[in-house]
């Protein structure tokens, strides 16, 4: 079989190989094809050829090369502005597949305007297989988050500069929605993880096969185990919270329940510090948005700036230790499909708090490998965190079974060998 993966991001073997900085993002790809190098048996060897697209910002793009029997194509993409669509790339794409002349192309994800154009050029939906990450339709209906309307409408100097307001990402999501749904009829096949993709699929393209194929996490969760005795009292962790759909300013909103209760209750954030100075060499009014306007000012009324702490972009390594030193993580958001920071906390054995919504309650059971709260809820919110603070013998047990859990979802090698099985079936079909 002659596979085409059309990737988000440059892969860490082709970086390595040419001395580039690189992105662990998409561990699970590298996972794969580790494994794909490694997997030697008598039932698989010789089976998949390998070729690997992926975008670059730059113009000049070289034609192909050939790393470790994989063949790399780049193809150029503004990867900062998803919601336009640039029909060049089908060009390149076109050229790309015509070189390589996949069995099977394999496209990753629905956010980026090259999983469009790669499944308008090959024409084969019978031989196309389009993974789910988000589901960009739910992301654009309930963007605003229960966001006061005032906060909806305002824009800053940046977002004006930017056009790129709450309304305007809100519309950018849109957009987006619309080369997913295109993107979905133009494909006969999907992978996914949850009921709620799986809904959002059939509900586009009915006739597509659905292929469940959980997700692998970055190497290093795998290892290391979560002690109470070593996590901060009384800390929360979240892994982002620069835009609304994240929940930042429903944790913000629960907070004083909880200082009332615990005053030493600490809260860290980890990603783009939309709140403070962060790395920007320029000054916070001139880089401010919207909604971090609105989180400062959440901050400075509920009199919590001794109690938020914003870590920053943190490295896969860097965010384990994070996690491993919080006593609770919390994902807030309004709406996920199957969050990696979540399976990466379950993972570890961190006790959890989770939204109700979106594929969550598939990947956490409520009052077993944690708790879940009802969504927007920060009353709810807090009581969850509450519980787990309060009853840290159950809190250490849920951690345990998330931990079982976890790791029977994100088995890299049971992972792999579906993977491999849905190839087969495809091919075969």
């Amino acid at each position: 079989m002659r596979i085409l993966w059309v990737c988000n991001i440059m892969l860490p073997a082709y970086a390595k190989a040419h001395g580039i900085e690189y992105s662990v993002r998409e561990g699970w790809l590298t996972g794969c094809l580790d494994r794909l190098h490694k997997d030697k048996t008598p039932e698989s060897e010789g089976k998949i050829t390998l070729g690997i697209a992926f975008p670059v910002a730059e113009s000049e793009i070289t034609d192909k090369e050939v790393i470790e029997d994989v063949t790399y194509y780049k193809f150029k993409e503004d990867l900062d502005h998803p919601e336009k669509y640039d029909a060049g790339i089908e060009v390149r794409l076109k050229e790309i597949i015509d070189d390589f002349k996949p069995d099977i192309m394999h496209v990753f994800g629905t956010e980026f305007p090259h999983a469009l154009a790669a499944l308008r050029v090959f024409g084969r939906p019978e031989r196309s297989l389009l993974g789910i990450q988000g589901v960009c339709k739910e992301i654009a209906e309930y963007y605003m988050a229960g966001l006061p309307k005032e906060v909806q409408q305002s824009a800053t100097f940046r977002d004006r500069l930017k056009d790129d307001s709450i309304v305007r990402q809100q519309e950018k999501f849109r957009v987006r929605a619309e080369n997913e749904k295109e993107a979905l009829l133009l494909t006969g096949n999907v992978t996914g993880r949850t009921g709620f993709d799986r809904k959002a699929c059939e509900s586009i393209n009915p006739s597509a096969e659905y292929f469940s194929l959980n997700e692998t996490m970055r190497p290093c969760f795998y290892s290391g185990k979560w002690e109470a005795g070593k996590a901060v009292p009384h800390s929360i962790f979240m892994s982002q919270g620069d835009y609304p759909l994240k929940g930042f300013h429903f944790v913000l909103e629960a907070m004083p329940l909880l200082l009332e209760k615990y005053p030493d209750a600490h809260l860290y954030v980890a990603g783009n510090n939309i709140i403070g100075k962060g790395k920007s060499r320029y000054p916070y009014f001139i880089r401010a948005c919207a909604y971090g306007k609105y989180l400062r000012r959440l901050i400075n009324l509920k009199k919590l700036k001794k109690n938020v702490t914003m870590v920053g972009t943190l490295s896969d390594e860097e965010m384990k230790g994070r996690f491993l030193e919080s006593s609770v993580f919390v994902c807030a958001s309004v709406v996920e499909n199957s969050p990696n920071s979540l399976g990466e906390a379950m993972l570890l054995g961190v006790p959890v708090v989770a939204a109700n919504t979106g594929g969550i309650p598939d990947m956490l059971t409520d009052t077993k490998d944690g708790i879940l709260f009802d969504n927007m809820d920060h009353e709810k919110l807090a009581e969850a965190i509450l519980q787990i603070w309060d009853e840290p013998v159950i809190a250490a047990v849920y951690g345990d079974n998330a931990s079982k859990h976890a790791a029977k979802t994100h088995d890299a090698d049971v992972n792999y060998k579906r993977l491999l099985e849905i190839y087969g079936e495809i091919y075969r079909k």
